[in-house]
């Protein structure tokens, strides 16, 4: 017999220490605790929480930005790594799974950056990672392209779990490809993006794209937004005055709850850093299907074909992949007369 569980959610909305990464990693535990203590099993974060958006894109010339992008590269982290041993560990203590928005250095490309985000089982072990596959406008500036290989949903004791990071959740094939796996639970990572064009109210967009996933694959997401603290409005307002008031527009923010009736589950935060929670009952994602299943009857596969790569995209293959040859120094060749071998 079918039997899908009952789950409490918690959105994260809440701005990182701007650049330090152990200090956001230390915020991060304190409300993955606070979370649990509430009895949240599933706790969603940000967009890049660790730990920092790269705003300079939106409100420098890229020359001027050059230096912002350098401090972040140097306060990425790799996975795996500490920072994300002590988020799993904390994870773990809790016995809650975390999804959580990473800046990820690649460790073989110190300068290439991918906007990531890392999924946390509550045994304290990774379940995956999903790189963003396209960064939205300014953001190509700083983040490379992910590949096919992290569209993953993660078979989990609270559902079939799956997330996209911000604007990827416009993407109707990333989402069909989650939705294919039989997604459930949906978490939808964002930041607060004030400086967007004047008539683009940042935070109903946010909810349209979840609402948009929500209806057509009958499941539930749980959306997590940043804020931007007063700490980051100040770093660049003092050497750029016109960002004070690009970065304190309302209506940036949006975290929330989503049904697969694509309506709201309890009260969104909108701008304000807090927790949203929610009871999320699965079983409501059968009913509405029997009259829209885009992944199974109401669909025609013989006439529309969609095909994920997932071949992990690399610099380089190196077809013999056994060890380093190891050289006696007493054998090497000898240079001759002219300096060269002989």
């Amino acid at each position: 017999m079918l039997s899908l569980p009952t789950v409490k959610v918690a959105a994260v909305q809440a701005s990182p220490v701007f650049l330090d990464t152990q200090a956001t990693v230390e915020k991060a535990c304190r409300l993955i605790a606070e979370a649990a203590s509430q009895g949240a099993q599933l706790i969603a974060f940000p967009e890049v929480f660790i730990s920092a958006y790269p705003y300079w894109n939106w409100i420098m010339s890229p020359v001027e930005g050059s230096p912002w992008f350098d401090k972040l590269c140097r306060s990425a982290i790799e996975i795996p790594g500490p920072e994300i041993q002590r988020i799993a560990q904390e994870a773990g203590r809790h016995g809650v799974h975390v999804v959580i928005g990473v800046n990820e250095r690649n460790p073989l490309s110190i300068a290439t950056l991918y906007n990531t985000l890392v999924f946390i089982g509550p045994d304290g072990k990774l379940l995956g990672r999903h790189r963003k596959l396209v960064p939205t406008w300014a953001e190509k500036l700083t983040w490379a392209n992910g590949d096919g290989s992290s569209l993953r949903v993660y078979d989990t004791a609270i559902g079939r779990l799956g997330g996209l990071a911000c604007g990827e959740n416009t993407n109707t094939l990333a989402r069909f490809s989650l939705l294919a796996q039989g997604e459930l639970l949906h978490v939808a990572s964002y930041i607060s993006l004030p400086v967007a064009p004047p008539d683009y109210d940042m935070a109903e967009a946010i909810k349209v794209r979840a609402m948009a996933h929500c209806f057509e694959g009958k499941v539930f997401t749980v959306v997590s937004c940043s804020t931007i603290s007063e700490e980051i409005i100040q770093t660049f307002a003092a050497t750029h005055p016109q960002a004070e008031s690009l970065l304190r527009r309302k209506n940036s923010a949006f975290s929330g709850v989503i049904g697969p009736d694509g309506r709201l589950v309890g009260e969104p935060l909108i701008d304000d850093e807090g927790i949203v929670y929610a009871e999320v009952d699965l079983g409501r994602c059968v009913q509405p299907r029997q009259m829209h299943d885009i992944t199974g009857h109401y669909n025609r596969f013989d006439v529309f074909d969609l095909r994920v790569n997932r071949r992990p995209q690399q610099s380089a293959q190196f077809l013999n992949d056994g060890p380093a040859p190891q050289l006696d120094l007493e054998d090497e060749p000898q240079p001759g007369p002219s300096g060269e071998a002989p």
